[in-house]
């Protein structure tokens, strides 16, 4: 049989990694001939749009380029499919395109949504009878995926936030003048990344001196008093702060969503640090100003966590495997055994279980003020971010494998 891969939602450090396990793991397959992948994810499979990878992926040199390259090397989408059961002509397409191809299994590398695309399709195969396989890979630098214990990408993502906020408390504390930094990371529902900045305690630093979840409600004058607190102790005041932070103002037209919704009725949001940026102005003074880490804190691959590569790579390996011995429907997971050392394995569970729901931050790993999280939280993370890829360069630039 031939197998095919896409890839989905927002992109990663770790995305092409999982692509590449399922290249790699499927070259050994005996019973597996071509690797196809999917243009734009579920899409490239509706419009018949794919490319056989064994033409594409030649050499060891373009291996270790995919795997240092961030973002989807196939390109990706945010499509919902209709219910399995609708009737609609979808999956129709999706069955030609397979069967034209003669594609036997396809691995979906993707988030929450995408993998309700891997339950609707095992559904649609199930009842009709056709026997193709399909099994989900996790990928998201929330890392709110339900089940397991973390998922490809949140690794690299977390090392650049620490990293860059790391560089910030460097900056922002050279002036005698009092000052309040806040910085704006992902996370919509879900507080993980931002959450994740605390391990800088590992290597003695203080800030972030007060981080904020989606996970706990804040007010305005409950912010305000945070900050006057930190700044009798701080001179230099960094706050964290996740861009879906829930924030209570009793007389303000300032909105920080955009009022735009994706496929899955997702808002985009941006903006919260810039509004505490103007709360702390007008009514402290002090020097402040809000950073928005935007999208370089999930596609910064110079600075990514080689365990979190090495795992993506390996879930994608086990993804082929599954699919091999007979199984569908199911989604790869990390269950963590040990924190030290730190060990884990991989197991299947049912997509359904997982597709369109969200894991949040443990509310016990929050201190009871709700402005920080607690040292366990660093114990989880630190494992996560170990260890460094070497870099392949060019003109003092990290090379990047494009198809």
């Amino acid at each position: 049989m031939n197998i095919a891969v896409a890839q989905s939602g927002g992109p990663t450090c770790a995305i092409n990694a999982s692509l590449l396990g399922v290249f790699r793991q499927g070259l050994k397959e005996q019973t597996v001939d071509h690797i196809f992948g999917a243009i734009n994810g579920i899409e490239g499979i509706i419009n018949d749009n794919l490319i056989n990878l064994n033409t594409v992926i030649k050499t060891d040199r373009d291996i270790e380029l995919i795997r240092q390259t961030p973002s989807t090397c196939l390109g990706s989408c945010r499509y919902k499919l209709p219910e399995a059961n609708s009737g609609d002509k979808v999956y129709k397409k999706i069955t030609e395109c397979f069967i034209k191809h003669g594609i036997g299994a396809f691995f979906y590398i993707g988030g929450n949504d995408s993998m309700d695309t891997v339950a609707k399709l095992s559904q649609y195969f199930e009842s009709n009878r056709i026997d193709i396989k399909v099994i989900g890979i996790p990928k998201t630098i929330d890392n709110d995926l339900e089940y397991t214990d973390h998922t490809p990408g949140f690794g690299s993502a977390a090392k650049y936030v620490a990293a860059t906020i790391q560089e910030i408390i460097r900056d922002s504390s050279v002036y005698s003048v009092d000052s309040v930094t806040i910085v704006e990371v992902m996370g919509r529902h879900a507080g993980w990344l931002t959450a994740s900045s605390c391990v800088l305690r590992a290597n003695g630093e203080l800030a972030p001196h007060l981080i904020y979840l989606p996970e706990y409600a804040l007010t305005e004058e409950k912010f305000l008093m945070d900050i006057k607190e930190a700044k009798q102790v701080h001179k230099a005041v960094i706050v964290a702060v996740s861009e879906g932070l829930k924030l209570e103002r009793a007389n303000s037209d300032e909105n920080y969503g955009t009022g735009e919704v994706d496929s899955f009725g997702h808002e985009a949001l941006s903006g919260i640090g810039k509004v505490l940026e103007n709360i702390v102005r007008n009514n402290i003074g002090c020097k402040v100003r809000s950073i928005e880490l935007n999208v370089m804190q999930r596609c910064s691959s110079h600075i990514s966590s080689k365990v979190d590569i090495e795992e993506a790579e390996l879930i994608g390996e086990q993804a082929v495997s599954a699919a091999v011995s007979g199984e569908t429907g199911k989604v790869m997971i990390f269950k963590r055994l040990s924190n030290t050392p730190y060990t884990v394995i991989t197991e299947t569970v049912s997509a359904k279980d997982i597709a369109n729901k969200e894991k949040f931050f443990p509310r016990e790993w929050i201190n009871l003020k709700g402005n920080n999280v607690l040292d366990c939280a660093v114990d989880y993370f630190l494992p996560l971010i170990q260890g460094e890829q070497i870099i392949r360069m060019k003109n003092g630039i990290p090379i990047h494998f494009h198809i």
